[in-house]
């Protein structure tokens, strides 16, 4: 594709162009949820949509002289949309490192499919419904985000508050939006209390069924040892048993043939720094149904004080043949990461490798 064909392309589709440059501008500059300069990234993507959705029907409605409201009907869409595109785009890239991507999957699906949908209306009337909707999308992700790594806590008061300020936000976004464009409002108020409601009860189903990742925790790694020790140095010195390189690939278990008599779950937790929860490891094997059962559950606490990761690790000892998992979960079951392998007796053991954590 040659360079006019590239200018074209963007001449007709400049909506989409700014909703992507939102993504590459995240995907340049976002780290750390904890970081000054994340924060202040993801506050002015807020505050940018904010301000462009109000300014978008303050154009619409013509409130301004008449250059001025055409100015704001060509460029604050493009505003808008580049805003909308890089507070999703954070809330994925968050998001998805926050969680298991298979037990999360259903709501970053609901994120994709905001995204796709961005470019899918053409009416007037169902744009407006839509962009308060991807409004109240990106400000509820954005606030349940924030609000745990502004106070320390996490759990589901912090969430279920989290939620009522964004919906107080939108309410007063919405109030403004009543004074600005009030007929236009007024013919489609049942819609968006209704898609407003819905938004709010879909997120709160998704976080009591464990569908939503416990943000802001991130899990940097979850490995399946031979055997974990604590030296007394505070390190970790974790023997690992070499697996094939094509375990790497997708769907691809672990074959563990224990010779020390145990086998180990290790895990590095990244936490914002003032925060301060419980982490649990749950160790489940396949019973002779073919079905998952648990065998037991070991929590150990975490402050968010280690930049590289709060590291831990639980072990069993009584253990037998057949295929195992150690997923790493908060307190209310939200899963930030599992390793299913399979332990193997009488078959040769691999190299073992030693490595201080």
């Amino acid at each position: 594709m040659n360079t006019r064909s590239v200018l074209s392309f963007a001449s007709r589709n400049w909506l989409t162009v700014a909703f992507v440059g939102g993504f590459v501008t995240d995907f340049l500059l976002l780290n750390r949820i904890d970081d000054v300069v994340d924060n202040l990234i993801l506050l002015f993507y807020a505050v940018l949509a904010t301000t462009a959705l109000l300014l978008l029907y303050v154009g619409v409605a013509e409130r301004l002289p008449g250059l001025t409201s055409k100015w704001l009907q060509k460029y604050t869409p493009v505003v808008m949309q580049y805003a909308f595109g890089g507070l999703l785009s954070g809330m994925l890239i968050f998001y998805g490192r926050s969680g298991d991507l298979l037990a999360s999957a259903p709501f970053l699906l609901l994120i994709l499919g905001v995204i796709i949908g961005n470019e899918l209306l053409s009416k007037r009337s169902d744009r407006l419904v839509y962009h308060i909707a991807l409004y109240f999308i990106g400000m509820f992700s954005y606030i349940v985000l924030v609000i745990p790594v502004i106070t320390g806590k996490m759990g589901d008061l912090v969430f279920f508050l989290s939620g009522i300020i964004a919906l107080g936000v939108v309410t007063g976004v919405v109030q403004l939006l009543y004074k600005i464009v009030p007929q236009f409002m007024m013919m489609n108020t049942r819609r968006l209390v209704f898609t407003l409601g819905m938004i709010y009860v879909t997120f709160n189903v998704l976080y009591l069924t464990n569908v939503i990742p416990p943000i802001p925790l991130s899990l940097i790694q979850l490995e399946i040892a031979q055997s974990v020790d604590r030296m007394q140095s505070g390190d970790y010195r974790v023997i690992y048993e070499q697996q094939p390189w094509w375990h790497i690939l997708p769907f691809q278990h672990d074959e563990l043939h224990p010779t020390r008599g145990q086998v180990a779950c290790f895990a590095r937790v990244y936490a914002p720094t003032k925060l301060e929860t419980d982490i649990y490891h749950r160790w489940d094997f396949v019973n002779e149904a073919g079905e998952w059962e648990e065998y037991f559950t070991l929590d150990y606490p975490i402050s968010g004080e280690n930049a590289g990761g709060y590291r831990g690790y639980t072990r069993i000892t009584n253990f037998f043949p057949g295929q195992w998992r150690c997923s790493v979960e908060t307190r209310r079951g939200q899963v930030l990461g599992r390793k299913v392998f399979t332990i193997e007796e009488g078959a040769p053991v691999r190299d073992l490798v030693t490595q201080i954590e």
